[in-house]
């Protein structure tokens, strides 16, 4: 008898299933790589973040009445899903526009979706991205009747904030518990329902579940700020999450409780103070975690953390509008709509580097630093190396950034390899004054060199300062001098390097010195080796947070 199968229809129920045994397998291995809220604390090293203030911020810029004004001419419109209406409607209560119309709006909205994020099996989450800014509108304006009527107040509370007590959703939304939330969302998700209590409270409502110090949420959520200050960003400079990131911070600073304003500013001084580093006149391109398709990006001034910088140092007397250009963004036109401002100290490094120095950011077990070497007018960028497809470790090309109007990252010296595909890059090769990476130095069609011989060029940066490459299919180096003289510098630098075989392994400065790499080292190894004969720590895993040395 021959007994034939019948094929099996897939129906939602089995599908289901399938999905959550997916996750019983696979998401133990991912939770293990994003584990946010059990990360060990780092080291500190001796890099302190700077927290002084005294400047004298303008009260208003150009850039931010342009902001302003460009998101109020925006329609009301009804926006299912994630969208920016919502700072449209902060845009006008903010300029007193359409009044009227904005609470009619909110009167009609109901909410989207729920907090957490979106994926298979919760299809409808991701609302926190839009209750985060309705909690900004609450705040600004809910005790301002004539503005936010008190009809909308009590709707925004009762119908599109949906989060209140003390449930802190630690893990992501229909994940079985297995999953942790992302750094992102837990920000927004947690510090929206934290700040929902706390208006409540602040209005009258004494319950316990309203008071986060009794109900347990102002602990659990200092707890969750004092992890990304101490161990550090698991979405570190990512697109595009840094930019919620920052916006869920700067609500928390400007409206939580004077424990939590200062546990949110210290975060946020960490990540600007680390954002100070690794820019040069907000350029900025380093290593990032997530997302892969975020390789396309070749923008060198245009990540979220610059914009929300731009924003901010709009504020600066006289400050030039061309400090920001894109007021259109959700995260330039935030960063001018909340009162944060950065440290004197991160302000200053941004664009003046005075003598430089070198730079080490650790960011933990299976994960990469963030490496940059600076001097007078240039920043040396390194560009990172994958930890394993789980890692969300996005490696970028390592990057020359000078004191010119470069935006795009063709019209910048940089090197990466081996290859094109940058999960095999180790592009950690950077120290002080000096790159390497095992591929060809690519250079700005702009830049012509002032000496060249076999695969050495030499470019005249200023009066005495030079830009010396050495490239190859495989070999690629970049080297930042000082002198009085090209032809001492040429003849220094090719009796000291004559054989290029060993150019693979050593590259000797002019004046003697020498630095060791394997072009091709492991991904979890720093690609530089010793510094005139002296080894080097490369197991960068248990690198500190900041480690400053001078040059």
């Amino acid at each position: 008898m021959i007994i034939k199968l019948l094929p099996i229809k897939p129906t939602p129920y089995l599908y289901q299933i399938g999905l959550y045994l997916t996750l019983v397998f696979t998401l133990p291995i991912l939770g293990n790589s994003q584990s946010m809220l059990f990360r060990p604390y780092l080291e500190k090293g001796n890099g302190e973040v700077p927290t002084k203030r005294s400047l004298i911020w303008d009260k208003t810029s150009a850039f931010a009445t342009k902001s302003r004004l460009a998101w109020a001419s925006r329609e009301l419109k009804n926006q299912m899903g994630k969208g920016d209406m919502p700072h449209t409607l902060l845009a006008k209560l903010f300029l007193h526009q359409d009044i009227q119309q904005v609470n009619e709006h909110l009167m009609q909205n109901t909410a989207w979706g729920v907090t957490g994020s979106s994926w298979a099996m919760n299809k409808k989450g991701d609302y926190d991205f839009t209750m985060t800014i309705y909690m900004t509108i609450l705040y600004y304006f809910g005790d301002q009747p004539t503005l936010l009527y008190p009809s909308t107040t009590q709707h925004l509370l009762a119908i599109l904030l949906t989060e209140e007590g003390n449930h802190f959703r630690y893990k992501a939304p229909k994940t079985l518990g297995l999953f942790p939330e992302t750094e992102n969302h837990l920000l927004m998700t947690e510090g929206s329902r934290y700040l929902k209590n706390r208006w409540l409270q602040l209005h009258g409502d004494s319950r316990k579940k309203f008071d986060n110090v009794k109900n347990g949420m102002e602990k659990k959520l200092v707890a969750l700020l004092k992890v990304l200050y101490g161990a550090g960003l698991y979405e570190y400079n990512s697109l595009p999450y840094t930019g919620y990131t920052i916006t869920a911070l700067l609500n928390l600073e400007a409206f939580g409780s004077e424990v939590i304003k200062q546990e949110a500013r210290n975060v946020l001084d960490y990540m600007n103070w680390c954002y100070a580093l690794g820019t040069y006149q907000f350029k900025h391109y380093p290593s990032m975690r997530r997302r892969y398709e975020k390789s396309v990006v070749k923008e060198l001034t245009t990540d979220y953390h610059s914009l929300f910088m731009k924003a901010w140092c709009s504020f600066l007397p006289n400050a030039s509008m061309n400090i920001a250009t894109d007021y259109n963004n959700v995260h330039s036109f935030m960063g001018v709509m909340l009162p944060y401002r950065p440290a004197d100290k991160v302000i200053e490094l941004i664009s003046e580097k005075k003598e430089g120095y070198f730079v080490q950011l650790g960011h933990g077990p299976n994960s990469c630093p963030e490496i940059f070497t600076a001097g007078k007018n240039y920043l040396l960028s390194a560009g990172g190396s994958n930890q394993g497809k789980w890692s969300q470790i996005l490696p970028r090309p390592t990057v020359l950034f000078l004191n010119d109007s470069a935006k795009q990252l063709k019209e910048a010296f940089h090197i990466f390899g081996p290859g094109d595909n940058y999960m095999f890059w180790n592009n950690t090769g950077v120290y002080k004054n000096f790159a390497c990476a095992a591929g060809p130095v690519l250079v700005p069609s702009n830049q012509k060199p002032v000496f060249e011989k076999d695969n050495w060029k030499i470019y005249a940066y200023t009066n005495q300062q030079f830009i010396v490459t050495y490239s190859t299919a495989d070999c690629g180096l970049i080297c930042l001098l000082e002198a009085n003289s090209i032809e001492i510098v040429a003849a220094n630098l090719l009796k000291n390097n004559a054989d290029p075989s060993v150019l693979k392994n050593k590259f000797t400065f002019p004046d003697g010195q020498e630095i060791e790499y394997d072009l091709l080292a492991p991904k979890n190894r720093w690609v530089i080796k010793s510094w005139n004969g002296l080894p080097l720590d490369r197991v960068f895993s248990h690198w500190p947070l900041i480690h400053e040395d001078d040059k």
